[in-house]
């Protein structure tokens, strides 16, 4: 490792790209040197904004990847680009921050995972809810044995009325709504938490009754994805998943996540904005003591970790030391499976099975 600082690139400079951008600002050993949008004038001016008007500004992945020689780069392009955008980079010799979802579509997943492969780079996803110290917690519970063989975990969460806006909303950019912007987090917890099982099956729904509401939501005219989705997944080790996730409904809360094993079941309240985004509740151990039914409330960690910035330190010094990557493509593969799944048995009405591409 020299003391030459690492040269970044950004793709994508909507609003993601900010907490990225804030982020590289914060470490001393990298530089954001070029960004892309594909909206003329948006990456200059995200630079102008962030006091990096030395930053070459581009209209396109392409012509950024094609003049500027980079070590890493964000993707943070809309859903559908995700796929286009991480494969040119990897081509291009450049280690990935990859934004979530991984894609949209398993085919998409398989190109991604056979660019990293090929070219010897890292992909890491963006699942930055992981560096929550609660949800780690979470973690070394489920993986100590405690609860015993766990059979059954609901998971899930959402917001009353939270739908956004821009790309968001529009499946020719997105691809799915509230199940790709917040439900992927969801689901990482818990598969986290497990060790990451392969998913075999998927029987889901998905709804959107909020968003093409003109009384209820004012772009209405634009809004063709999911707001609200729901599936039960089975997990190879005998485990079912029970999930659910919600830009907007008429209930406070979707419910806590909970992992019901056959000694003990944890349960995790819901978060100030639900389990989704890393912020979660108490913790509470269900169990036997003596022969009598026991609920222990467990240790809850006050914090102010800048969740992102942790994300973004961890692919920034594995890209310094030649590290694998933090949050690899080899899990959130399962993750994206099940979030294709879902798409697939909600537009086909009937249980699927989840095939793996192989890569």
């Amino acid at each position: 490792m020299t003391n030459q600082k690492l040269r970044i690139g950004i793709i994508g400079t909507g609003g993601i790209a900010g907490a990225h951008m804030r982020s590289y600002q914060k470490l001393e050993n990298v530089e954001v040197v070029a960004g892309a949008d594909c909206i003329p004038g948006k990456a200059k001016a995200f630079f102008e904004r962030f006091e990096a008007p030395e930053a070459l500004a581009f209209n396109s992945a392409e012509a950024l990847l094609r003049a500027v020689e980079l070590d890493a780069v964000s993707v943070c392009a809309y859903n559908q680009a995700h796929a286009e955008c991480t494969v040119a980079a990897l081509e291009a010799g450049c280690h990935v921050l990859l934004e979530k979802p991984l894609c949209v579509t398993m085919a998409q997943a398989a190109q991604i995972l056979q660019a990293e492969k090929k070219s010897g780079k890292i992909v890491s996803v963006g699942f930055q809810p992981r560096y929550d110290p609660n949800s780690k917690k979470i973690k070394e519970i489920v993986q100590s044995g405690a609860l015993g063989q766990v059979y059954y975990v609901q998971t899930g969460g959402g917001r009353r009325r939270g739908i956004p806006g821009g790309t968001f909303i529009e499946a020719r950019y997105a691809g799915m709504g509230a199940l790709g912007d917040i439900g992927c987090y969801g689901l990482d917890m818990p598969l986290n938490a497990l060790g990451y099982p392969k998913p075999l099956t998927v029987s889901a729904s998905k709804f959107g009754h909020f968003g093409t509401n003109p009384a209820l939501y004012k772009e209405a005219n634009r809004f063709d994805v999911d707001d609200f989705a729901v599936a039960l997944i089975r997990l190879e080790g005998g485990v079912t998943l029970d999930f659910r996730m919600s830009w907007a409904m008429h209930l406070d809360s979707a419910g806590a996540t909970f992992f019901l094993g056959d000694k003990a079941g944890l349960k995790v309240a819901p978060g100030p904005g639900g389990a989704w985004d890393g912020r979660v509740g108490g913790l509470t151990l269900y169990h036997d003591a003596f022969g009598d039914p026991t609920e222990t409330p467990l240790h809850f960690a006050e914090h102010n970790t800048d969740l992102f910035f942790e994300k973004v330190k961890d692919f920034v010094a594995a890209v310094a030391t030649g590290g694998s990557a933090p949050i690899p493509t080899s899990q959130i593969i399962y993750n994206q499976a099940i979030v294709s799944g879902i798409l697939e048995s909600a537009v086909q009405g009937r249980e699927v099975e989840i095939v793996i591409p192989a890569v």
